[in-house]
């Protein structure tokens, strides 16, 4: 049976209340836990429930947990290690840099050009797809922030995790307990941002 349109469309007041109080939280002061396997496959799928013209499915999701981050951070370090100038320290900060949170997920845009719907508007659909991660983490009492970094564009760390040719990355969220307390920060002024047209 389906839905009818009053079930679809409730209020959803405390939804709102979510919304406005939600803050990234830095990546370097996560610790765990991290969401268990259940609170993922939460995460995921409201991460997975985007406007999506076209029905596309312009993204797909890499999981980074447990001996993944490690593994990662291989790749980092062999990828940076090649990099003229590069000391020690930065190959061991490589090294750790997937360890800060208990969980990192990595959004891969992957529009396609040959077709009616536009490539801006499929990678605007990862990008929803980014905030709804960030939104579900939010809501499930962790902490996620949303960071691109160095490695989101190096051809070498991209083929070494999978992408494939003409897939880009949306971001990589970390998520986990922060070990500060969150700061808000300004935010714009609605006023100055807005015009009535």
């Amino acid at each position: 049976m389906q839905d009818s349109p009053a079930t679809l469309n409730i209020s959803a007041p405390h939804a709102l209340d979510l919304l406005l109080s939600r803050r990234s939280g830095s990546a370097k002061t996560m610790t765990g836990p991290g969401p268990d396997m259940q609170a993922l496959e939460r995460i995921l799928t409201a991460g997975a429930r985007v406007p999506d013209h076209g029905k596309l499915t312009p993204w797909r999701f890499l999981l980074f947990e447990g001996e993944g981050r490690a593994r990662m951070g291989d790749i980092l370090a062999e990828c940076i290690a090649k990099e003229q100038g590069t000391t020690p320290a930065r190959i061991a900060q490589e090294r750790e840099r997937f360890l800060r949170a208990p969980v990192v997920i990595g959004v891969v845009s992957k529009a396609r050009e040959q077709i009616p719907i536009p490539v801006w508007e499929q990678e605007l659909s990862a990008g929803a797809a980014c905030q709804n991660i960030l939104i579900a983490a939010h809501a499930l009492g962790f902490v996620a922030q949303w960071i691109s970094e160095w490695y989101a564009y190096h051809p070498e760390v991209l083929e070494k995790i999978g992408l494939r040719p003409g897939e880009r990355m949306a971001g990589f969220i970390y998520i986990g307990t922060s070990t500060v307390a969150l700061e808000e920060r300004p935010r714009p002024d609605i006023a100055a941002i807005t015009t009535r047209f």
